[in-house]
């Protein structure tokens, strides 16, 4: 293992030296973080079909952007990084922050490790390093990620409801609002109410253990699967979707659900 991981990290080096790949050698942190959102997908999609040769080429794409970017950081004038200082430190990390396995403490529920590893990074960081409980989750997140991210922090202190009743009617409320602001034809209460909606759904799925940006992400495959049929129905009978009432695309959306697509 430690033959082929030194063989990439001099793979990626050579592609960046002199006379190496002009498109690698143009690189920045920066231009290529789209990069690595991408391959993070493309790897969510592997696990989604059970495809282990899929995972294994996308977790080596995602490798690959670890590596990169610490070559990029170690070519920089300070040389702030390089991959050897990427693994020993989260190597450090994840002894630090399991002393229930590395050290002498004990930890016997998942519940009780979260608390454990949310104490140990906050002496870590300290608290000019993190003013807020929520500083440090990013923006960029996916919204329906950060949320859940967001909310399961605040439970840390018992800012949640301990069953899902309460969780339940406080999606019920905030449809309601939404109702009221689309009828007084205010858009951007509306808009504030439609998200208010969303965040409710997030805390029904984290109560549920079910991720609202994973259900939400098969849900739209689901719909592209079965629109795709009703696509292929059109073709098949040779007729334009556009000239094609509702009703009858719906025959087809239902022949596709019945098909179990």
């Amino acid at each position: 293992m430690t033959q082929e991981f030194e063989r990439l990290v001099s793979i990626v080096a050579r592609l960046r030296a002199p006379g190496g790949c002009p498109w690698d050698r143009e690189q920045t942190n920066k231009s290529i973080l789209s990069c690595l959102l991408d391959e993070a997908y493309e790897f969510f999609e592997a696990v989604d079909e059970n495809d282990p040769d899929k995972m294994r080429e996308e977790l080596g794409d995602l490798l690959l952007q670890v590596v990169l970017h610490a070559q990029i950081a170690s070519e920089s004038e300070s040389g702030a990084f390089d991959i050897e200082g990427v693994a020993r430190e989260i190597g450090d990390k994840l002894i630090r922050r399991h002393p229930h396995v590395f050290g002498d403490a004990s930890a016997s529920s998942s519940t009780e490790v979260i608390r454990n590893w949310e104490r140990i990074k906050k002496s870590e960081y300290g608290e000019k390093r993190r003013k807020y409980m929520t500083d440090d989750i990013p923006e960029a997140l996916p919204s329906l990620f950060r949320a859940e991210k967001m909310q399961r922090r605040v439970a840390q202190v018992g800012f949640d409801w301990s069953d899902m009743a309460p969780v339940l009617d406080k999606v019920e409320e905030e449809f309601k609002e939404f109702r009221e602001a689309l009828e007084s034809g205010n858009a951007d209460h509306a808009e504030e109410e439609l998200g208010d909606i969303l965040f409710a759904l997030v805390n029904v799925g984290r109560h549920s253990k079910i991720s609202a940006e994973n259900a939400l992400r098969l849900a739209t495959k689901k719909f592209e699967r079965r629109f795709r049929y009703v696509e292929d129905k059109f073709k098949e009978i040779g007729k334009d979707m556009k000239e094609a009432t509702l009703e009858e695309m719906d025959v087809y959306w239902e022949e596709s659900k019945e098909r179990g697509l």
